[in-house]
């Protein structure tokens, strides 16, 4: 007999060769919702899988993330299926399931277009309405595997089996299409009629530019047509929003051909924007007492080797040879602060130490990796790094937090999740540091959550090798997530720097080292607050916050006089001096999503009054110049 323990309650006894779909059915007490896998241990299963072990059971069910994510893999299986009935001599690559979606990578003769993916539609109902398939599991050992790919003739299922350690690997099959794939599927594949296929794009096999171009179709998929209908709405939304279409548009920013991929030419009206976003950044940091430097954008090679970084993440730096010596365009920002602190010595008397800069770093960053501001290949992070001693951290995780907090609120952000990243002690010997540094640091982080009754995620195992971090992610405007704030601590850098401080006792110890970026980086940042905003963005942070618009040339000299009153007075405006009809005019300044309009015309001029329009609310009446300047200035101060 094996004991299965449910939900944490009383084990129950299952004779051998039962299924987990036959446990379910037995249950005195049935689920309301679909049960679509179970999970025990941690591991998931399929419901046909016969139960051979003992252990804790957990139901996944429909309209879990686990559910989801599972059905949306298990639809990119019965894309792959319809594309191999449809095309002839079909390579496939992976096909897993994304935070929105899913996809597959394919191998084909010839070039899909978006008429294709309606045939691919169209072919996955009807296998769908057929009802005569079912995802079918079998175990192979990795030589069997090998034999059945290669005589299949998928040769990216071969090599990616040729680097597997592991002497039995799982298959599954549905209709004619068989895949390496640990599962699980849903159980009935009529549970896969909700789903719609997004769009083509280009994808090299293993992101690298050096294989083979593949064709990655996208998809996504939910339980209810309901749920599929908002998705596309969301996403329609997101088109709209987008900070790629919207930063020409704006006059912003852009990305050129003849610049680089990933490299960001900054407009005036964009580079207003960052400014104020950067002051904003100096002013917040050194009331939270950091000290703000500048570090040199190229070091010489040796510096990165005493980090590591040019051993383990040489391929995504710019190396640059001098005349007698090797020079790296920096990928971060922490080396340089390290030898800043190490400039003297330091006692327990003198720290914390908190060094912040907005340093612009580089990264070689593959080409079909790079996304407009997202993800770019120079970006200015805004970076901090505080060296404490441990009876310190508690607080110093705290004081970021805080300023993290002041800072996205202000910006408009008021909901966002928090991953918590810790190591796993079974495995101590993949990390930097000692168990207590690292139980210290990961209880500070989580105090830190705790305290603010905020949800979130801890993931066992998943912390990289020099320290435990927290990441949050920004919700914006639609409900999408965005990384923003990191807090990452670091057990490596001190060491290898020998970055020590002299105690109370008079010895010397290795500093503790907080690596933190709270917008994460400018450049980022900026594409996120512009699709948050739709490009609307509040008074405060508008590069052009009033456009002044005179009805007729006969106007000129007024509209000119209350711009040049409002720059006075602090107010970033402009005015529209073209011969064009004020309709034109108006509907120009909307368009450039100006906050204000200031409309002048005979009346206005004789009494010194402005009409004032707002993109927001519409027609303000008139205003005196006085009373328009005193509303600005306390709606600015407002923030978001």
């Amino acid at each position: 007999m094996i004991k299965i323990n449910i939900n944490n309650g009383k084990d129950i006894e299952v004779e051998e060769g039962r299924t987990f779909a036959e446990l379910i059915a037995q249950l005195p007490e049935k689920p309301e919702d679909r049960v679509i896998a179970v999970k025990v241990d941690d591991t998931q299963y399929d419901l046909d899988r016969v139960i051979e072990q003992s252990g804790k059971l957990q139901l996944v069910i429909e309209g879990s993330e686990e559910a989801l994510e599972i059905l949306r893999h298990s639809t990119s299986h019965l894309m792959a299926l319809a594309v191999k009935q449809l095309y002839d001599e079909v390579s496939f690559a992976i096909g897993p399931a994304i935070d929105d979606g899913f996809y597959y990578d394919f191998l084909l003769q010839g070039t899909l277009s978006p008429e294709d993916l309606e045939r691919i539609e169209k072919k996955m109902r009807e296998i769908v309405d057929s009802g005569s398939i079912a995802f079918e599991r079998e175990e192979l050992t990795r030589k069997e595997a090998l034999k059945r790919f290669d005589e299949m003739g998928q040769k990216f299922k071969v090599e990616l089996l040729e680097e597997l350690d592991t002497d039995e690997v799982s298959v599954y099959t549905l209709g004619d299409f068989v895949d390496l794939c640990r599962g699980p599927h849903v159980p009935d594949i009529s549970m896969l009629r909700s789903f719609k296929l997004t769009s083509i794009a280009g994808a090299y096999w293993r992101g690298d530019e050096r294989n083979e171009m593949l064709q990655r179709v996208y998809g996504t998929a939910y339980f209810s047509d309901e749920d599929l209908d908002l998705e596309l709405k969301r996403r329609e939304e997101a088109k709209r929003r987008d900070h790629r279409r919207l930063g020409p548009e704006l006059e912003l920013f852009d990305i050129k051909d003849e610049i680089g991929g990933g490299l960001v030419l900054w407009y005036p009206k964009g580079y207003i924007l960052r400014e104020i976003i950067e002051n904003y950044w100096k002013d917040e940091h050194r009331k939270a007492g950091y000290d703000i430097i500048m570090t040199p954008h190229i070091a010489r090679s040796e510096l990165w080797k005493t980090s590591g970084h040019y051993d383990f993440y040489r391929e995504n730096m710019f190396v640059i040879q001098g005349e007698d010596q090797e020079f790296v365009l920096k990928p971060m920002n922490c080396p340089a602060h390290i030898l800043v602190f190490k400039s003297k010595l330091h006692s327990y008397r003198d720290l914390p130490i908190r060094y912040a800069e907005l340093g612009t770093v580089y990264r070689n960053e593959r080409s079909g990796t790079l996304h407009g501001l997202l993800r770019v290949r120079g970006f200015t992070q805004d970076d901090a790094h505080i060296f404490c001693a441990p009876e310190q951290i508690n607080d110093e995780v705290d004081a970021c937090f805080d300023l993290a907090h002041k800072l996205l609120t202000d910006f408009g952000f008021h909901d966002y999740k928090v991953e918590l990243s810790v190591h796993d002690p079974e495995q101590m010997d993949k990390y930097a540091g000692t168990e207590e540094e690292w139980q210290a640091a990961e209880e500070s982080l989580l105090k830190a959550i705790e305290k603010r009754n905020i949800p979130y995620k801890k993931m066992k195992g998943e912390a990289v090798f020099y320290g435990p971090k927290i990441d949050i992610k920004l919700i914006d405007a639609i409900g999408r997530g965005w990384q923003a704030t990191t807090i990452q601590f670091d057990f490596n850098l001190p060491r290898r720097f020998g970055v020590e401080y002299v105690t109370s006792e008079g010895n010397k110890e290795y500093v503790y080292m907080i690596h933190r970026a709270l917008l994460g980086s400018i450049e980022r940042f900026i594409g996120t607050l512009t699709e948050h905003y739709a490009g609307e963005f509040p008074l405060w942070l508008a590069p052009v916050q009033v456009r002044v618009l005179p009805i007729s040339h006969a106007h000129h000299e007024y509209a000119s006089d209350c711009v040049t009153r409002l720059k006075e007075a602090g107010i970033r405006a402009e005015g529209d001096f073209r011969e064009e009809k004020i309709g034109y005019k108006i509907r120009a300044a909307e368009l450039q999503k100006i906050p204000y309009m200031a409309i002048v015309g005979e009346r206005e001029a004789e009494s010194g009054t402005m009409a004032i329009r707002s993109k927001a609310e519409g027609r303000l009446g008139e205003k005196k110049m006085d009373e328009f300047i005193e509303e600005l200035v306390d709606e600015s101060a407002k923030k978001a």
